[in-house]
């Protein structure tokens, strides 16, 4: 045995390590954290909802601001195709989460539009010949309940209501009609197509329906990604239709006038409408005239049961 000496080296690891295990067994046997109560997750998201209402009250004041400083009380439309283009893809990009896609674009167009009637009134004149209950959804995703909604029972009776108003949008089908409404955007200071809905493209859509916005904006303002023009040609048979559908998005309607058919197309790329016409030639009908009716930009597709970013 030893005196009352320091301890030995053995004696000292010894030691250390029984105040290890004590320290680890102390900190083992401490609870986990608790879960956030029902009651402290909803007061978290009623701060969020009123930080959102804020943010909302005060891009209200901003919109206030530039209405001073634009004056916005011109001709055309306060719709701006090429901002909320670039601003619509950034926010599917960054999306995330378990909140639904739809309801996020919903949200944002609804913003955006509510934002722009104040900025400037203007209502939405729709062709519901094609289906009323599906262009009243694309209207209502895509403007809301503020913006004016006003039926019209043919293409042409809602582009002319725009053309006699002041800053209106036509919706019109994208994809079939019965007559050539477009012939009447070929004239300077007519109104054109400047956008095409729905931007965000996926199977299960819930305001599927492709439609043409039809006003007349600021040039500064249109998106040039796709160009839309009107095509007069003669000729015009289903083998001429084949060979142009890998080219362009083509609406085809009978036109007498030519013994032919008035197009509405729609083409993307580098020397877009020398392509097409090259195209009718080889395939053996003529172009009897050719003018810009307007543009859109290059729709944001999403995949199937694919999120947008991971």
């Amino acid at each position: 045995m030893r005196g009352n000496g320091p301890p030995s080296f053995a004696t000292r690891f010894t030691l250390r390590g029984m105040k290890r295990e004590i320290s680890l067994g102390s900190q083992m046997s401490k609870p986990p954290p608790a879960p956030p109560s029902l009651a402290e997750l909803r007061k978290e998201i009623d701060s969020i909802d009123e930080g959102m209402h804020r943010l909302l009250m005060q891009r209200g004041d901003i919109i206030d601001r530039l209405i001073q400083v634009k004056q916005t009380q011109e001709v055309g439309s306060a719709f701006r195709p090429a901002r909320e283009a670039d601003m619509m893809r950034r926010l599917v990009e960054r999306h995330r989460g378990i909140l639904p896609l739809d309801t996020v674009e919903s949200i944002w167009r609804v913003i955006i539009s509510t934002f722009t009637y104040v900025q400037a009134p203007f209502s939405v004149h729709a062709d519901v010949s094609v289906s009323e209950p599906a262009m009243r959804d694309s209207a209502r995703f895509h403007f809301g309940f503020t913006v004016p909604y006003v039926a019209h029972f043919s293409a042409s009776a809602a582009v002319e209501a725009v053309a006699k108003s002041k800053g209106d949008l036509a919706l019109v089908s994208a994809i079939s009609s019965r007559t050539p409404w477009w012939l009447t955007l070929e004239a300077d200071g007519a109104p054109k197509i400047i956008a095409r809905l729905p931007f965000v493209e996926r199977a299960d859509h819930p305001a599927a329906l492709p439609v043409f916005v039809v006003s007349r904006v600021a040039d500064s303002a249109m998106v040039t990604e796709v160009e839309t023009w009107s095509v007069r040609v003669s000729g015009w048979n289903a083998e001429i239709a084949r060979a142009l559908s890998p080219l362009a998005e083509i609406v085809a309607v009978p036109d007498t006038a030519f013994d032919g058919a008035a197009l509405l197309v729609s083409i993307s790329g580098t020397n877009r409408l020398e392509k097409i016409k090259l195209a009718l030639i080889q395939a053996g009908a003529s172009v009897r005239s050719a003018a810009l009716v307007g543009s859109h930009a290059t729709r944001y597709t999403v995949l199937p049961n694919r999120s947008p970013k991971p």
